[in-house]
């Protein structure tokens, strides 16, 4: 039986459909095959720019010892690899959920951005000036960019303006982006603007961005939304700051300039060439957002994600290294178009493909699915925890917590039986997929199931990851009959401390109100037959005062058990009175006893009564021997437990101090009923003593 665990709420997740998908489906796919096509008709044009550069350029080559052709081969290969995730995540979103609204403006900012933004990847660049419609082609890819960009960020993860203001910023947004890239003359284009005027206002921009994001996290967002934000916002960050860092490594360099792509000084330029691989990092965006998608379950593209994460990588990789290895032995021997070097990159590539093949599909699917290829790894990381936690309360968190992390999975839940129904002990993440659920035996003998959700809609865990589900669930198993063991423990001794404290107080009664007159009984008879022997002899007076005196003797004797067994202050004045009573036997030493409590308190259990009056007692006797305190304060607070705190301004704990019997006798009363006690230095000086009781379960 399978049972579903849906904790998360739906995504409200707006589509489209009919006629509106239609037209949103075409336009798009009209904007990405025209940017797509532009782009790679570009490259060729843009290789020649590079292989044929300036005289500047030329000279800087020349001293550097770079060929033109290899230069301008590196180049056009990093700027391919720079819009080439934004392409690849794009088209990937706009195929598997192109009815969504949310994902459409995501896809089109990708594609858009990456391959048609000549501020992301110059390469459209080439085709500036070649005809009057490539210009006008460009300006619109600039446009779509920037303004799909600002709304993205105002409208990701739910496709909601969050905060409710910022649709306002959007609206000022477009007439900005508009005169930026059809009017760049006018007034109105921030090309035209003072540096006072373009910073504050374009970075004002920016910070409605990140804020939108960081307080959508913070006030609105569920669970799974403020995972996928974590993932965006640090892309941006680490975007932003990389080109801060461009910048301010640049700033010392003789002559750089940050905007141009012609240096003066062979040190600006090779500046300039060392930085383009740092389009890596303007990458993250793109695979920030494919993360957040994969790894928390928006848009359900994990498979394919996966397989673009390894199989751009390694595309990436054969690319480079026919460069690298071509462009270096060509220039190194001047053997441009030599068929020994092309044969010989080949075989390199040849025998590096699939060992490295190997290792990216293990990385990537460590960061997808956690540790499911290594199971030795994940069965230690639960033993270490268990191991390292202590309160048996904590040990079912700890369980599913390290699961669900180890694997990458979104929901890990312990549901455990109770007679004919079923609770959830212990759970870890959200989830609205059905649960795979697994039995948790001990000894043959059912105790509970372990809820494992996938990380997917259309995934289904493999045979081998069915079994590390099966050994795991084996452990949890053995682990949550210890728990249930160690509750049970626990619950038997504070109901043997109830019990005990019930008929300390059923005995206390007995013997006073049974026991105790019929002994007093006997006195009065003895001491009337003592009077009614006037002519007897002196022994049989003395055998007489003798036994009146033994009768005395048991009396006190029972008098002294009573009192062992139940402090009588508790019955005769109640709890509250008796440790005022307590306090006020301190008054003539000194020491300033001061009791705040409510004016009455409910019904308590003995054991509870018992508890606090034995522990006030010993605190006071520790403050007047050791302390030298002059004012000590005793709380009493009722709140879903009892509350007792007591404190002094005395000398205070010496450092490394060990407890002593009365600390440690303070600290067993508290946990033979379930709760705690803790002695530690006051806030100012002293010592304080805080003690937390239960008063129910009894």
């Amino acid at each position: 039986m399978s049972i579903s665990l849906s904790q998360s709420p739906p995504f409200a997740v707006v589509r489209l459909s009919g006629r509106t998908l239609v037209v949103a489906r075409s336009l798009w796919f009209a904007i990405f095959a025209a940017a797509t096509v532009t782009f790679l008709c570009a490259v060729p044009f843009r290789w020649a720019m590079w292989a044929h550069p300036s005289p500047t350029n030329l000279a800087n080559l020349t001293t550097l010892g770079i060929p033109p052709a290899f230069f301008a081969t590196y180049m056009v290969f990093w700027e391919i690899v720079t819009a080439a995730p934004y392409l690849i995540v794009g088209f990937i979103i706009f195929w598997r959920c192109g009815e969504e609204r949310i994902a459409l403006l995501a896809s089109l900012f990708l594609v858009v951005f990456g391959v048609g933004s000549g501020t992301l990847t110059p390469t459209l660049r080439a085709l500036l000036g070649m005809h009057p419609a490539l210009d006008l082609l460009q300006h619109s890819f600039e446009f779509i960019s920037w303004l799909s960009f600002g709304l993205f960020f105002y409208l990701f993860p739910n496709g909601r303006f969050v905060p409710s203001w910022t649709r306002w910023l959007a609206a000022t947004w477009l007439p900005i982006c508009i005169a930026w890239n059809y009017a760049p003359d006018s007034p109105f284009s921030p090309l035209k603007w003072q540096p006072w005027q373009f910073v504050p206002v374009i970075g004002g921009f920016w910070a409605s961005w990140l804020y939108s994001q960081v307080y959508r996290y913070r006030r609105v967002s569920n669970v799974i939304e403020r995972q996928q934000t974590k993932w965006v916002v640090f892309a941006v960050c680490l975007i932003i700051l990389t080109m801060a860092v461009v910048s301010i490594i640049g700033a010392f360099v003789p002559g750089y300039d940050l905007m141009s792509e012609e240096q003066p000084t062979p040190a600006s330029f090779a500046y300039m060439i060392v930085q383009w691989p740092l389009g890596l990092i303007i990458a993250s965006l793109p695979i920030a957002i494919a993360f957040s998608i994969l790894r928390y379950r928006l848009w359900d593209i994990d498979n394919l994600i996966s397989r673009a994460l390894v199989y751009g990588a390694l595309t990436l990789f054969v690319v480079a290294a026919y460069v690298l290895i071509v462009g270096g032995l060509g220039a190194l021997f001047q053997a441009s178009g030599n068929l020994l070097v092309s044969i010989l990159a080949t075989g390199v590539i040849a025998i590096l493909f699939n060992p490295l093949r190997e290792r990216l599909q293990r990385l990537v699917n460590r960061l997808l699915y956690g540790e499911r290829d290594d199971p030795y790894t994940v069965l230690s990381q639960i033993n270490k925890n268990l191991k390292a936690t202590m309160a048996p309360n904590t040990v079912l968190s700890s369980i599913v917590e390290t699961i669900a992390q180890t694997l990458k999975l979104p929901y890990v839940a312990i549901v455990l039986r109770d007679g004919n129904s079923s609770h959830v002990t212990a759970s870890f993440g959200l989830s609205k997929l059905r649960a795979v659920v697994l039995p948790l035996m001990y000894q043959r003998q059912f105790i509970g199931e372990l809820h494992v959700a996938p990380r997917s809609t259309d995934e289904v865990f493999t045979a081998a990851e069915r079994r590390l589900l099966e050994d795991i669930a084996a452990h949890t198993g053995i682990a949550v009959h210890n728990v249930q063991l160690a509750a049970d423990l626990q619950r038997s001794r504070e109901q043997i401390v109830a019990a005990r404290e019930e008929e300390r107080r059923r005995l206390r009664r007995d013997l006073h109100d049974g026991l105790g007159p019929k002994l007093a009984g006997q006195t009065l008879k003895l001491e009337a037959a003592l009077d009614s022997l006037d002519g007897e002899t002196e022994t049989a007076r003395a055998l007489l005062k003798e036994t009146m005196s033994e009768a005395q003797t048991v009396i006190a004797e029972i008098r002294r058990l009573v009192y062992g067994l139940r402090p009588p202050a508790l019955d005769q004045l109640g709890l509250l009175s008796a440790v005022r009573e307590q306090a006020a036997q301190y008054q003539s030493t000194g020491l300033r006893v001061t009791v705040i409590a409510p004016d009455v308190l409910p019904t308590l259990p003995a054991a509870v009564e018992v508890a606090v009056y034995r522990i006030v007692q010993e605190a006071l006797t520790n403050v007047a021997r050791h302390a030298h305190a002059r004012m000590c304060t005793i709380s009493l607070t009722i709140k879903q437990d009892l509350e007792l705190e007591i404190m002094d301004d005395g000398i205070g704990l010496k450092p490394n101090q060990r407890a002593g019997v009365g600390l440690s006798s303070m600290r067993e009363r508290a946990e033979e009923i379930g709760g705690s006690c803790i002695v530690q230095p006051g806030t100012n000086r002293g010592t304080r003593v805080f003690a937390k009781l239960p008063i129910t379960g009894y």
